[in-house]
């Protein structure tokens, strides 16, 4: 009788965890990147705009 050994796919699964994880810390952080634009830029024009003038 032969027995079939099921392969071990732990370590395939946590590469997948990470790369799902890694992709979507990288998805945030660059929809939050475009968030701060107008900011800059109004601060950019006037630096009296800021909240961290030279005092």
């Amino acid at each position: 009788m032969s027995e079939v050994q099921e392969k071990d796919n732990f370590w395939l699964y946590i590469v997948i965890g990470i790369v799902f994880f890694a992709g979507a810390i990288f998805m945030v952080k660059n929809s939050e990147s475009d968030k701060y634009d107008r900011a800059a830029q109004l601060i950019a024009e006037d630096s009296s705009n800021s909240a961290y003038r030279n005092k």
